[in-house]
């Protein structure tokens, strides 16, 4: 099985071949300070907050389809997007893996250790800004059976066969904290009943430039403490899709079959006072 990971080496001679189109999701005054050459900032990759219901499913895919093209994406050349460190960002250039899988570009890379690894490597580090040629490609309506939307959730609550994975930090599974922004940014705070846990970081381990993904079989030995094997359906969300996005690439490269996610997430679901949750502590008290 290819791999969706890049090693920095990679993406220098990918780059310099003129092959592919390089997505930096940092905030701007990150890329603005120095970024991998040709580059180009989307840090709506990670800010965009979406709802899984079908104007909000088609609003993302517009925007999105737009923007990648915008950036060059043509079809044929290879879209390499990464962020500051696979454990920095939330998830965020894994976020942007799975948007173009969504809209189903066929050559989508994540930079493995993302900018630190490029930094720590040497390699060329550019302030220019770019102009790309802008480019166009065909949406795939099939790849988007990788999202979820609340229907699909609740749906999955009542199917014995799937596993949902919740990948949020360990405050928000407990339900002390209903989001990376604060306490109470969400009414609520619990868990979609009957998920069960794995912490995003735990797909990660320490590298040689810093965080980076964890081999397959360690993925997958991750993955048997809560039930998943790889040809267990597992439907994954966190609070926006992003840490998600980091599992989701996770458990692809470990060769897990079926795995989507709600990327409405905790956002969506908390606040809709219609759809259950557990709340207080995970386990007895």
């Amino acid at each position: 099985m290819e791999t969706k990971l890049i090693t920095a080496a990679e993406l220098h001679a990918l780059n310099d071949a003129g092959l592919a189109v390089v997505i930096d999701t940092r905030d701007p005054d990150s890329f603005a300070a120095g970024h991998v050459a040709g580059a180009v900032n989307m840090h709506d990759i990670f800010t965009f907050l979406a709802t899984s219901d079908a104007a909000g499913m088609a609003a993302l895919q517009e925007k999105f389809a737009a923007e990648f093209a915008a950036a060059g994406l043509d079809g044929e050349k290879t879209a390499v997007i990464y962020e500051a460190s696979m454990n920095t960002g939330f998830g965020q250039s894994c976020r942007g893996f799975f948007l173009l899988s969504f809209l189903g570009y066929p050559k989508v890379k994540v930079l493995h250790g993302g900018f630190a690894a490029w930094a720590a490597e040497g390699l060329p580090v550019s302030t220019a800004p770019v102009a790309p040629t802008p480019g166009g490609f065909e949406l795939d309506p099939a790849a988007a059976a990788i999202m979820m939307d609340v229907a699909d959730m609740k749906a999955a609550i009542d199917d014995p066969e799937a596993v949902i994975l919740d990948v949020r930090d360990i405050d928000e599974w407990i339900g002390e904290s209903s989001s990376p922004y604060g306490k109470d940014f969400c009414p609520r705070k619990g868990r979609i009943p009957g998920a069960v846990w794995i912490e995003w970081y735990r797909m990660m381990k320490p590298g040689a430039h810093g965080p980076e993904m964890k081999s397959s079989a360690e993925v997958l030995a991750e993955c048997a403490t809560v039930g998943i094997t790889r040809d267990t359906p597992v439907k994954i969300y966190c609070f926006k899709g992003a840490r998600a996005s980091n599992t989701f690439l996770a458990l692809k490269e470990a060769g897990v079959k079926d795995v989507a996610i709600y990327f409405g997430s905790w956002n969506e679901w908390s606040r809709d006072p219609s759809l259950p949750i557990e709340e207080g502590l995970p386990y007895g008290a």
